[in-house]
């Protein structure tokens, strides 16, 4: 496949970040170690993302500020239009929240949870990297590479497990571990990114959960999220493979942000940063009179879809709001289709 020159250049930034990643894996150097390997590995993702959208022509610069568009932007548009697979999406996500729980604080994630992480993203790196720029990392590793570890993947249920038994005894009595505990806490917060998109790693959220711990929660009842992710390992050597899947778990329940009446529930402060757009803003970055807005909005079943559509509770109101999925579904159909047609159906 022939690369425009950005696509070009930005797929050469991320092999090299995501090589570079490898590298610090294996690094006999502890000292900084997994703060590099998710430094590099969130980049190399990044520069994937652009690469492609640059190949497929999309803007990556915002017009009102100049600035290149964010890491959600990017997978909010891959999504969309490019084929980037939701499971892709989600372990993408996951080392982001990571990455930026290590540049921006301080992170302790165990070794096996780490390995599973990095390896289920250079999976997904050379997968999609094979179906939209017509490469693969094989071709820019040389042979004499050893595997990013010799540890065999455990299962993933079975590590989250093990994680909170550690978290629930450096919380105990006379430890004094508080600080390590709260660091693993972190870590598997963010690995909800593979979940759900609306991960935000608060010390409310932290201080919530020590709560829960010492009160004796159950690992379910305090990480509901992390129920519904398995794994599924294939092959073995520079051929295994590591892809995250979503199974059913047990009902999720929110509350609202400051809410301390459950240590165990989630914030519904992650759903009002998700569904931030009223059915005014939703139609004004459409281009749309809110009329036409919502006959396009019935037409697609936005406000079925709960990936598209939140509706907020306050006493007896009852607010619609909606998320970038419900613009982005508008806005593909609108690219290919006449929402006129749409609006002079419904006046027959």
């Amino acid at each position: 496949m022939k690369l425009v020159r950005d696509a070009k250049t930005l797929k050469q930034k991320a092999i090299h970040s995501i090589k570079s990643g490898m590298t610090a894996f294996n690094s006999f150097e502890e000292d900084g170690r997994v703060t590099s390997v998710l430094l590099h590995s969130q980049h190399a993702c990044e520069m994937l993302l652009k690469a492609v959208l640059s190949q497929k022509k999309e803007p990556v610069f915002d017009q009102k500020t100049g600035k290149s568009i964010g890491f959600e932007r990017c997978i909010g548009l891959c999504m969309a239009k490019h084929g980037l697979t939701e499971q892709e999406a989600g372990i993408m996500r996951a080392i982001d929240r990571l990455r930026d729980a290590a540049q921006h604080w301080f992170v302790m994630v165990a070794e096996d949870i780490l390995y599973l992480n990095v390896r289920a993203l250079i999976t997904a790196f050379d997968e999609y990297l094979k179906r939209t720029l017509d490469d693969e990392l094989r071709a820019h590793i040389p042979s004499r590479v050893l595997p990013v570890s010799t540890m065999p993947p455990g299962d993933f249920e079975f590590l989250v497990d093990r994680e909170y038994t550690v978290i629930n005894d450096l919380l105990q009595p006379g430890r004094r571990a508080r600080d390590e505990a709260r660091a693993r806490i972190r870590s598997l917060l963010a690995m909800e990114a593979v979940a759900v998109e609306e991960v935000e790693i608060s010390e409310t959220d932290i201080n919530r959960i020590e709560k829960a711990v010492r009160m004796g929660a159950k690992i379910h009842e305090v990480f509901p999220r992390l129920a519904t992710i398995g794994t599924d390992v294939k092959g073995e050597g520079i051929n295994l493979t590591v892809h995250f899947s979503k199974k059913a778990g047990a009902p999720v329940r929110y509350i609202g942000g400051d809410d301390p009446a459950d240590a165990a529930a989630v914030r519904t402060l992650d759903l009002q940063k998700k569904f931030y757009l009223s059915r005014a803003a939703l139609a004004e970055r459409l281009k749309l009179s809110q009329p036409k807005a919502k006959v396009l909005r019935d037409h697609l079943r936005i406000d079925g879809d709960s990936g598209c559509h939140h509706a907020f509770e306050f006493g007896s109101q009852r607010i619609s709001q909606y998320s970038d999925n419900a613009f982005r579904k508008m806005e593909d159909w609108l690219s290919s289709n006449d929402v006129e047609r749409l609006w002079n159906d419904r006046k027959r």
